[in-house]
């Protein structure tokens, strides 16, 4: 897209996918609207969404710096490659219609990738609020400490990168955007791709932004995150075979195939399948080694009725009490 002396063009893009959310796009648009670095470009994209997100975003439109696109529904890796694409600027930065920036944050994003060529990703920490017990950080204190990221470190769950982060156009183009195909795990793809192109990812020890869980966020469905986990492995197997990460990715692959198993029976058992997928889940019990899982399995050898309100319990109290680890956040 061409750009005239009347249109310069912005040094940032923010990306902001709303759909479902449209009755907390204001609060993430009104900590856009608060960043201290102004020279920003915003695309707000409505990709069928079943709430009323063009109403929602009209008092935003006001300012010039703020477009709306209204497409039909594609999911949210196709959502994103659509609004980018309607962008302009050289850096792009991902902001969910749900979680909010705080003022400082385009700033220090810009100025680290302006100031570090080498960095194909410029990331910071979170509050993670909402539908939790407690509130948290999306980077625990192990991680991230050196301040920059490989691939393996990100692999290996040393380097965490938030969802809200700060990449170049040039490495979204080379890599082809989002990958369509990821309906869960699209990030951690995406920041995958980039990092085998070369690189690394940059920190910036703050808190700027804030992550919103809600009861239907994506973050919640941990079998779909897996399985988009297990495919991104699988690219890294596929683009460096016998390298370091492409061993690292074969360890994580078979960690992974066995929790996807674990979920999947935990899934059947609920659903009231006390025969096979109960024995299934207890062929498993060398990965849920405690003492109340071991007290579970003995209850349900004499009364395997119990296992299924006993798990939707045990399912239902997780959900409302936890958040799920860095590797496996989605958008």
């Amino acid at each position: 897209m061409s750009s005239s002396p009347a249109q310069p063009v912005p040094r940032i893009a923010v990306i902001v996918p709303a759909y479902g959310v449209a009755n907390l796009l204001g609060e993430a648009l009104d900590s856009l609207q608060a960043q201290s670095f102004t020279d920003w470009e915003a695309v707000v994209i409505d990709d069928g969404a079943p709430d009323d997100v063009a109403g929602a975003v009209a008092p935003y439109l006001d300012d010039s710096r703020i477009r709306f696109l209204q497409t039909d529904n594609g999911g949210v890796a196709t959502a994103r490659n659509r609004a980018i694409a309607a962008s302009r600027a050289p850096l792009i930065a991902l902001l969910d219609g749900d979680d909010l920036f705080r003022p400082g944050y385009l700033a220090a994003m810009v100025a680290a990738m302006e100031a570090d060529a080498d960095a194909c990703i410029a990331t910071c920490n979170a509050r993670v609020f909402g539908a939790v017990a407690h509130e948290s950080e999306v980077v625990h204190p192990e991680q991230n400490r050196t301040g920059t990221g490989s691939l393996s470190d990100l692999l290996g769950g040393q380097f965490n990168i938030y969802i809200g982060s700060t990449f170049r156009r040039t490495g979204f183009d080379a890599i082809g955007g989002f990958d369509p195909v990821m309906t869960h795990s699209e990030d951690l793809d995406l920041w995958v791709r980039l990092l085998l192109e070369g690189g690394h990812a940059r920190y910036i020890d703050a808190m700027l932004c804030d992550y919103r869980v809600r009861k239907v966020s994506a973050s919640r469905h941990l079998l779909k995150i897996i399985r988009g986990n297990l495919r991104v492995y699988d690219k890294v197997i596929a683009a460096r075979p016998g390298s370091d990460e492409a061993r690292l990715a074969q360890t994580l692959r078979a960690r992974d195939e066995e929790r996807a198993a674990v979920e999947e029976a935990l899934a059947a058992v609920i659903a009231g399948d006390t025969g096979d997928a109960l024995k299934a889940l207890r062929s498993h019990r060398d990965t849920m080694r405690n003492p109340v899982w071991s007290f579970a399995f003995a209850l349900w050898r004499v009364f395997p009725r119990l296992a299924p309100p006993m798990l939707a319990w045990r399912q239902n109290r997780h959900a409302s009490t936890t958040v799920p680890s860095p590797e496996f956040r989605a958008g």
